[in-house]
């Protein structure tokens, strides 16, 4: 199994390539997305607001957000937004959508633990991580570090992800679910990056021109290691919310989970 070092080189080259192209694909240029969000910030932040709020003058990090559509919310309703992200393409077009919003936005290209000494300090309200963040590390217990170390007294995880029922037990086509995984696997699974299918193209490149786009390795994890490796650091678990699908077919199927924890 590879290392940590080994993994985040990997899905550094996996999130690296064509992901500012896809983000323009998927959202627009950065001008366009920013008016959608400026229409709407609170809407953008979708069901993750009622953890957040309130948010006016909150001191707030995203580790690994990506193109920052919701750290640029977070700054449109009065946060002082900060993103930590390993992908510079991710970075471009966060600093451009920020930009063409009228807020400043910190963004911090870097594996997140890797961030240097002068940056892990307890400053921060909130720590927000957003679907799909966790089963980038072989290990949970040094990124709830980081996230210890950067939280202030009193101040609040804020964690949603993908249930890890549908992530690693159940497999879904149309309105049928099956028992197809093992909940307990441990192994890391080699996988497109999340924007691939967003890239302008794709849907007419070969399957051997696809081979050659680099691949993410992730490793998924059961609801209790999530919930240990946040009770291994000096954080207080307040809420695990778990959330069935919107779709009907979904009705009775956990589909995310979201946890709040406090800094004590």
């Amino acid at each position: 199994m590879q290392n940590q070092n080994e993994l985040s080189k990997i899905n550094e080259a996996a999130w690296n390539q064509l992901a500012y192209d896809a983000w323009v694909n998927r959202f627009g240029m950065p001008e366009e997305a920013a008016d959608k969000i400026k229409s709407d910030p609170a809407a953008r932040i979708s069901s993750l607001y009622k953890y957040l709020y309130p948010i006016e003058g909150k001191k707030i990090i995203n580790l690994l957000g990506s193109n920052g559509n919701k750290a640029v919310a977070l700054a449109l309703l009065g946060a002082e937004a900060t993103v930590v992200d390993i992908a510079s393409e991710n970075a471009r077009y966060a600093k451009e959508l920020a930009r063409a919003a009228g807020v400043p936005l910190r963004y911090i290209v870097s594996d997140a633990l890797e961030l240097p000494a002068e940056e892990l300090v307890p400053e921060y309200d909130i720590v927000l991580i957003e679907l799909g963040i966790l089963h980038y590390f072989v290990d949970l217990n040094p990124f709830m570090s980081v996230i210890s170390k950067l939280l202030k007294k009193g101040g609040k995880l804020v964690l949603q992800d993908f249930h890890p029922i549908s992530t690693k037990l159940i497999t879904s086509k149309g309105k049928k679910h099956k028992v197809t995984g093992d909940y307990f696997d441990s192994l890391l699974e080699e996988t497109e990056v999340a924007y691939m299918k967003f890239v302008p193209g794709i849907e007419y490149l070969t399957e051997e021109e696809k081979s050659s786009f680099n691949k993410a390795l992730l490793r998924k994890w059961t609801l209790g290691e999530v919930v240990s490796a946040i009770g291994n650091q000096s954080l207080c678990i307040k809420l695990l919310d778990e959330e069935e699908g919107a779709k009907p077919e979904d009705k009775g199927i956990p589909k995310l989970f979201t946890i709040v924890a406090e800094k004590l």
